[in-house]
């Protein structure tokens, strides 16, 4: 009766700590994302053109218990605060692989959205969790949001043009062609894709800047441990290079946000985020 009684009291014990653990790390993924800063200066800024500021948000991952519609009108309000030249959304927009539950989720994004106010617009790539699941429906909701979103297509933005590189973890990225179409696009080249490994298809010297989503930053990162997102089913996500915020590569800077949703709804030492960059010459 004895061993019994303490083996109970055990697993109360341990019940307790995972319970504890699992609120703390879905309170850290609800969190308002922290808004790191950076500026940099970019080859071929158009003589005269004065800086403009570009805040970065990916993967918001609606319908995943960690962003519903509420979280993201806060979160949009949070960047309009900020009062952005342009906004630029790095793909995943939605949860799961579920093709009708990624309609419905699509659904849920264009109220929020079209809340996001920016003279030079908003503009969008797909991500890979977009493709699994309905990539029609979420491209019209955002357009129904007043987005402008690329698959492999450029557009000028004020003194930059804008490449948006479509997703190449789900085997849509077609850098050739998004080099083509910027070919007659003027402006300070940057890439917005969903991927940050596409980097490594760009030719040296072709945009010196890289925005990309995707790793959530590790979304679980433990001391001694490291990133608990790096593989999923014996699969790696992403180069762990390019896990985490300003990655310089020769001739390129990759900047990689942690997101401000996650499709698994706890985080640990990788906290949302949202980034604010003032781009010149």
């Amino acid at each position: 009766m004895r061993k019994r009684r303490k083996f109970g009291r055990v697993v109360l014990v341990l019940a307790l700590i995972v319970g504890v653990v699992a609120l703390v790390g879905y309170r850290n993924a609800r969190a308002d994302p922290v808004v790191p800063r950076l500026t940099v200066r970019l080859p071929g800024w158009p003589a005269g053109a004065a800086p403009v500021t570009v805040a970065l948000l990916s993967d918001i991952h609606i319908g995943s218990p960690a962003t519903d519609e509420d979280r993201l009108t806060r979160v949009v309000a949070q960047v309009n605060a900020l009062r952005p030249d342009l906004v630029v959304i790095a793909g995943d927009f939605v949860a799961g692989h579920d093709p009708v539950k990624g309609r419905d989720y699509a659904a849920r994004l264009t109220r929020p959205l079209a809340g996001l106010h920016a003279r030079l617009g908003v503009v969008a790539v797909l991500g890979n969790h977009d493709h699994w699941t309905a990539p029609v429906e979420v491209r019209r909701a955002l357009e129904r949001a007043g987005i402008t979103v690329l698959a492999n297509q450029a557009t000028a933005r004020g003194p930059l043009a804008v490449i948006g590189i479509d997703d190449g973890f789900s085997g849509h990225a077609d850098v050739g062609r998004a080099l083509a179409a910027a070919r007659g696009v003027p402006g300070a080249r940057v890439v917005l894709t969903h991927t940050p490994d596409t980097t490594k298809q760009l030719p040296r010297g072709e945009a010196a800047l890289l925005l990309a989503g995707h790793t959530h930053c590790g979304q679980a990162v433990l001391p001694l441990v490291g990133s608990l997102a790096l593989h999923r089913y014996g699969e790696a996500l992403y180069d762990p290079r390019y896990e985490c915020g300003a990655v310089r590569d020769p001739g390129r800077l990759v900047l990689v946000t942690g997101g401000i949703g996650a499709s698994l709804p706890l985080r640990y030492g990788a906290p949302p985020d949202l980034w604010l960059l003032t781009l010149g010459p």
